[in-house]
């Protein structure tokens, strides 16, 4: 086995797992234009189904890109309420052989939650739809720092340049991108941010989450348990997510393109918004 399937005592002993590739290069591929058909190659989005399991039971597969995965499976089980920080993680062997991740927690007893949500993040997720929490921030932006972020985080979409297929995201403060996360599941990126940021000791709280897919609600209501009041996209929120951002005190930023973007809710975290759209 690889130094991917060792059983890590601490956590911190497994973030440099992230570095593994998330693109299958030299995939051979026929591809047809005006000047008739050529044979090409291309690289694409590696896929993998990583199976969950807590104290030697099973608790769900996520279909995901093999990057991060230590984080992938800190921030899922955060942001279902599984875990409260990386200390309820006694060990972790996260194995990309064996699809899995077999997690070990500190306290015994772990009863999976009965009622199971399929998102409609890419890959079919599923959610164990936690309580959601009101975000409570009196963080600001400008226009402007909204334009830049969204520019950097363009700038950032490695994977995706390298071979189309997969969602960017990021945390951000208003100067600058703190962590990047790329997968083919939309609701991946989010879970690996949060899992990343719980390694790094990094809060989440009065900053801003950056997405270059569509938000859902399950999107929201991560970003509401990171306490994140402000969530931007570079393309269209749901309908049902702009109604829950509007309840947990969210502000939902769509269409980012160019100078341009929409504002869903709480526009008053927008500096000039007010005083200018009424």
């Amino acid at each position: 086995m690889g130094h991917e399937c060792e059983e890590a005592i601490r956590i911190e002993h497994m973030v440099n797992e992230s570095l593994i590739e998330g693109a299958t290069p030299d995939i051979t591929h026929s591809v047809f234009s005006s000047e008739g058909w050529n044979r090409e190659t291309t690289s694409v989005p590696k896929e993998m189904a990583l199976t969950i399991y807590i104290d030697d039971e099973e608790l769900v597969t996520i279909l995901c890109t093999p990057t991060k995965l230590v984080q992938l499976v800190l921030g899922f089980l955060y942001s279902e309420g599984i875990i409260a920080d990386k200390s309820d993680v006694a060990s972790m062997r996260v194995c990309e052989e064996e699809s899995l991740a077999d997690v070990r927690l500190s306290k015994p007893g772990h009863t999976s939650p009965a009622r199971r949500t399929l998102s409609s993040g890419c890959g079919g997720g599923v959610s164990f739809t936690p309580e959601r929490q009101k975000v409570d921030s009196s963080l600001i932006v400008t226009p402007r720092e909204v334009l830049s972020l969204m520019k950097a985080l363009n700038e950032k979409a490695e994977l995706y340049r390298s071979c189309g297929g997969v969602h960017t995201s990021a945390l951000a403060s208003t100067g600058e991108l703190l962590v990047v996360a790329e997968d083919i599941g939309r609701h991946n990126t989010l879970d690996k941010i949060m899992g990343e940021c719980l390694l790094m000791e990094l809060s989440t709280r009065d900053r801003l989450l950056l997405a270059t897919g569509r938000i859902s609600s399950e999107m929201l209501s991560k970003a509401a348990k990171m306490e994140t009041p402000i969530v931007v996209s570079r393309s269209s929120p749901t309908d049902q997510s702009i109604s829950l951002a509007q309840d947990l005190g969210i502000t939902l930023i769509g269409y980012v393109r160019g100078n341009r973007f929409s504002v869903y809710s709480h526009e008053e975290r927008l500096q000039g918004a007010l005083e200018q759209g009424g």
